[in-house]
């Protein structure tokens, strides 16, 4: 047992410590090859554990398999980064590691989260520029001399102030002129341009130098590519733009662009141009005076023809012309006006579909004749089709049902007011309708039927009323009673219904309470209540709360009966005078009926005819019966009363020819004594049966050691020759028997409440022998005592 225990802890610690793997680190993006991220230790005593890394997410090999080393049950694993991690915080900042334990027969997977997070001292050398291919990029030939070619761009670059040079050559003729690049990762073409160098390929070796001796290298190609030279055009011939009034002066209108080389831009009509201007290298078209319409500039001001050219600098008269028309449109200034500016209204929840909430008055300051578009939008949660719109006419669109929680209480709206101008000016108005509850419904309760024992204690919980209301909020009732028994009461707010006084089955047996239920809190006037009512019925169950009585309860009788009869001896008339509908009685013999001389058949007593081989009395004997008589129905408890009836049964004679019952009159003196008893069923408990059966196992044990000890003190005695001995064997072997015979008489004799006074005699009136020692004892027939010789 103490190995298995001390197995069973050491499971339990491994149990235990393998809980804990579940672990969350931050790492800094600096960190490089061989770098420990977690050291955890378990116990194992079983068998050599291992760890595994299952998988990685997102899928990487920066990571190497976990070491494990230990001895004597406890283990140090570490998980460390392996030499191609490379972390970049803005390229994947966070890892996710899925962990395998095995110890024995017990796995378990578990995970380690990694957060990777920024350094601003690190740059990360990353990216193709320092692949073994490095980076290529293309360029046309006619590309500006120093152009921006490409940008070197590395994480925190720009805080370290790092240095970039191009390490290899760039010796002419090959090359038109030096590359250049600056402390900003800025690539520029040589000052000499490269026209001429199509289909030329430049490698350009670039070290970069940064922070306290870090630098790394990668390689640039440029290559490139020939320009075919064409005639200057426009995308399109004709063009139509659209701009509104309010433009300022010097304000952009539209961006021309054409294709060619080195191109440059002019209005070519009309000349000169007195409201627009363009800009000649960049092509933007823009406003040079105020366009306000409502002036008293001519009617030329809506719409404007403009004719751009675009040419080549170093060659004019390579040439494209764009026909452009500006139209200017009038600006709207104003929003719409309505009245009301604000609706807020109330309206019970019963109002119905149509009704008109409002009607919406509306005008354009800047147009008076124009259109004005509406729009209902709806705030609300719920109930979001309540309301509709038809025209400028507000209505209810469907049932405000506010029976449901947190339904229609408030429904928030917008009307939205559109005008046709330009830009369109929208004015809302702002609509709050308040639905205030109404009491629809009257409450209701369902007829039910309650039991209670006529034994039940008062404040009894017999049942519950349940009462529905559909009115939000639901259910909110009260109970009352409405000219009901004064011994029920119905609690106002739960429903429970309890007993408040005693009940008799006898006198009452079902009982009808009205309960009256009234709801409250359910509309905007507190004092409309509706009310409903059910009727519960309330049936006393009969409790046996009266014991049996016998008519007489004490008789005295003497019989003589031939050998071979059964001889009735009397009939018990027994009855519950409470309750005469209880017929049902049960009858036994509870004591004085010795040898089984006597018998019930119902509330008939019967004398048996003498078992085979029992000897028939040769003297007169007197028997004390005690006849329990107890109700045998089903309710509980069952009671009981006892009745005495005492046989004097006389010895047959072969001259008796008749068997006569002799009814012997109760002398004044001798005063009947009736016993009630209450029986109470008992079940024990398991527990209690247990204990019982052990203790009793235990007394026989102990009896059997007795016996034993009594038997080897006879065994001694015997073996002794005196006779004073052989005396005092006899008389503890009589004294034993007696004691036996009394415990066998005891035995026999049922137990009961009342007082056995059966005759004792000490007559013995028959002579047998025993069957199993063949023993001869003195037997009295009458009371069955027995006694050795």
């Amino acid at each position: 047992m103490v190995p298995l225990r001390l197995l069973v802890i050491l499971l339990a610690l491994a149990i235990s410590d393998l809980h804990s793997l579940t672990w969350f680190v931050n790492v800094s993006e600096s960190e490089g090859p061989g770098t420990i991220l977690q050291v955890f230790t378990f116990n194992c005593s079983s068998n050599t554990p291992t760890l595994e890394l299952l998988r990685v997410q997102p899928p990487t090999t920066f990571f190497n398999t976990p070491s494990l080393a230990g001895r004597e049950g406890i283990y140090v694993a570490k998980v460390t980064l392996s030499s191609s991690a490379r972390l970049d915080a803005l390229a994947v900042n966070h890892y996710e590691l899925q962990l395998k334990y095995t110890c024995g027969n017990l796995m378990e997977e578990a995970s380690l989260y990694l957060d990777v997070y920024r350094d601003p001292g690190h740059i990360q050398c990353a990216g193709r520029f320092v692949s073994p291919a490095g980076e290529i990029i293309q360029v046309p030939e006619t590309v500006s001399p120093g152009a921006l070619l490409y940008t070197l761009l590395f994480p925190g670059l720009e805080i370290q102030g790092a240095q970039m040079n191009i390490t290899s050559a760039q010796d002419p003729p090959y090359f038109p002129g030096p590359f250049s690049i600056d402390e900003k990762g800025l690539l520029r073409a040589p000052t000499q341009g490269l026209k001429g160098q199509a289909q030329k390929v430049f490698q350009l070796q670039i070290s970069v130098t940064f922070g306290q001796g870090q630098s790394c290298k990668g390689m640039l190609t440029v290559k490139v590519l020939p320009v075919h030279f064409s005639q200057v055009s426009f995308l399109k011939k004709t063009q139509d733009i659209i701009i509104h009034e309010n433009l300022g002066p010097g304000s952009e209108v539209i961006q021309v662009q054409a294709t060619g080389f080195d191109l440059r831009y002019e209005i070519c009509s009309p000349v000169p141009s007195p409201l627009y201007s363009i800009g000649r290298v960049d092509g933007v078209v823009r406003t040079t005076m105020p366009l306000e319409l409502a002036g008293t500039l001519s009617a030329g001001v809506v719409s404007t023809k403009l004719c751009v050219k675009a040419f080549e600098q170093l060659r004019p008269w390579a040439s494209a012309k764009l026909i452009l028309t500006v139209n200017v449109q009038p600006v709207n200034h104003w929003p719409p006006h309505c009245s009301p500016t604000l609706l807020v209204t109330e309206v019970p929840e019963v109002t119905p579909v149509g009704t008109i909430l409002s009607t919406f008055m509306c005008t354009d300051p800047d147009s008076p004749d124009t259109n004005l578009h509406y729009q209902l939008r709806l705030h609300s949660p719920f109930n979001a089709a309540s309301l509709c719109l038809h025209d400028r006419v507000l209505e209810v669109n469907t049932t405000l049902d506010c029976d449901t929680p947190g339904a229609c209480f408030q429904l928030a709206a917008s009307i939205l007011v559109h005008d046709s101008g330009q830009p369109q000016m929208t004015t809302e108005v702002p609509v709050l309708v308040m639905v205030t509850p109404v009491n629809e419904f009257s409450p209701t309760c369902a007829t039910s039927t309650l039991r209670v024992r006529e034994d039940a204690r008062p404040h009894t919980l017999l049942g519950y009323v349940v009462g529905t209301d559909m009115d939000y909020p639901q259910n909110n009732v009260e109970y009352h009673t409405s000219n009901g028994p004064a011994i029920f009461a119905v609690d106002r707010l739960s429903g429970e219904v309890r007993l408040l006084g005693p009940l008799d089955y006898e006198q009452q047996r079902l009982y009808m309470l009205t309960i009256l239920v009234i709801d409250h809190g359910q509309d905007w006037d507190p004092t409309n209540h509706r009310s409903g009512s059910c009727i519960i019925t309330i049936e006393v169950e009969d409790v046996n709360d009266h014991a049996p009585e016998c008519e007489p309860p004490f008789q005295e009788l003497t019989i003589s009966t031939p050998l071979g009869h059964n001889v009735e001896v009397t009939k018990m008339s027994c009855q519950i005078l409470q309750e005469p509908q209880r017929l049902a009685l049960s009858y036994s013999i509870v004591g004085g009926n010795h040898q089984s001389r006597f018998r019930l058949q119902g509330a008939v007593l019967v004398h048996n005819d003498p078992v085979f081989g029992s000897p028939w009395p040769q003297q007169p004997c007197t028997y004390e019966l005690l006849i329990r008589v107890a109700d045998a129905g089903s309710s509980i408890p069952h009671l009981s009363t006892t009745a005495t009836i005492i046989v004097h049964l006389l010895p047959w004679k072969a001259s008796t020819m008749a068997t006569s019952t002799h009814r012997a009159i109760v002398p004044s003196r001798m005063i009947p004594q009736l016993v009630t008893d209450t029986e109470v069923f008992w079940q024990p408990e398991p527990w209690f049966v247990v204990v019982l059966t052990v203790t009793s196992a235990f007394l026989l044990l102990a009896l059997g050691w007795l016996l034993s000890k009594l038997l080897w003190g006879l065994t001694q005695v015997l073996q002794a020759p005196r006779k004073p001995g052989k005396a005092l064997l006899l008389n503890s072997i009589q004294r034993k028997e007696r004691s036996i015979d009394g415990f066998m008489e005891t035995s026999r004799m049922e137990m009961s409440q009342a007082p056995n006074s059966v005759l004792s005699l000490e007559h013995f009136d028959n002579k047998a022998q025993g069957a199993r020692t063949s023993r001869d004892y003195l037997l009295n027939t009458c009371t069955g005592t027995q006694r050795w010789l």
